[in-house]
């Protein structure tokens, strides 16, 4: 049996024997840590850092174009606001034209109206004062066919006549 050589203090002591203290095991996988462990965690951190780099870049992308997008219907809205307003004017315009419209129509059909009222009216005292005069007149001819028996003699009958008949002539 081999026995290590040990340095011994109170309480610490040091172990020299590298194979029992695995030292070549341990510099083996350090070596081998240093070794490949930097290519294997820095190609991982690599693609981990390209695929941030990418994120970022791509984040990048959507943002410009939501910028744009947004700047465009700020443009659109503006434009839709603008046609609505225009639409808004011409509305306006266009009913109080129709306003217009129908007051003068209503206006004319008014005169219209009045007119055709007043000629109705007109038509209606010519026709009563027609009918006035042909019942005074009917009136008097009966009135004066009761007294002229007793008035007219044969005498003034026959001038009567004759008077008329010369009327007649000369019309």
């Amino acid at each position: 049996m081999n026995f290590p050589i040990t340095i011994a203090t109170e309480g610490f002591g040091l172990n020299l024997d590298i194979f029992e203290t695995n030292i070549l095991n341990l510099a083996v996988v350090i070596f081998g840590l240093y070794k490949f462990l930097p290519n294997f965690l820095g190609g991982m951190l690599e693609r981990r850092r390209s695929a941030i780099l990418s994120d970022l870049k791509e984040s990048q992308e959507r943002l410009v174009e939501a910028t744009n997008s947004l700047a465009q219907a700020k443009e659109d809205l503006a434009a839709a606001e603008q046609k609505a307003s225009q639409i808004r004017t011409d509305c306006k315009v266009r009913a109080e034209a129709i306003r217009l419209e129908s007051e003068k129509r209503t206006v004319e059909e008014m005169a219209r109206i009045k007119k055709g009222a007043a000629a109705d009216l007109n038509a209606e005292a010519s026709r009563v004062g027609a009918q006035l005069r042909k019942e005074a007149a009917l009136l008097a001819i009966e009135k004066a066919m009761a007294s002229l028996p007793g008035r007219l003699d044969k005498k003034t009958q026959s001038s009567f006549l004759s008077q008329s008949i010369k009327n007649m002539e000369n019309a």
